[in-house]
């Protein structure tokens, strides 16, 4: 089984954010609420990661209101996510050895 790159932070939220489709001023609410305030993501780099995934198939445009375009997260999308979430799992459980008092 081969290992993805590691996510960017920016990208993980996002496909947070995306498990309810939303459109980009949404998502920033969206990904300041999930990270407890700990990430306010600006447009510049919210609309760069957005085409970037959008081209990668991570992501899809699933419709229009005026200007704002709402976006969905894909299968892809949603394997890329479990994938990432289950390698910072490892990441954190390999860390424990942090904890051991010796």
């Amino acid at each position: 089984m081969s290992e993805q790159s590691p996510m960017t932070e920016a990208a993980y939220y996002i496909l947070l954010a995306l498990l309810k489709p939303g459109h980009g001023y949404g998502m920033m609410r969206r990904i300041k609420e999930l990270s407890a305030g700990r990430l306010e993501m600006g447009p510049g780099t919210l609309y760069g990661v957005l085409s970037r995934m959008n081209r990668e198939g991570l992501i899809t445009l699933a419709g229009e209101e005026g200007r704002r375009k709402n976006y969905a997260i894909t299968e892809a999308g949603r394997t890329a996510l479990l994938a990432e979430y289950g390698r910072l799992k490892r990441l954190v459980a390999d860390g424990k050895l942090l904890e051991v008092e010796e």
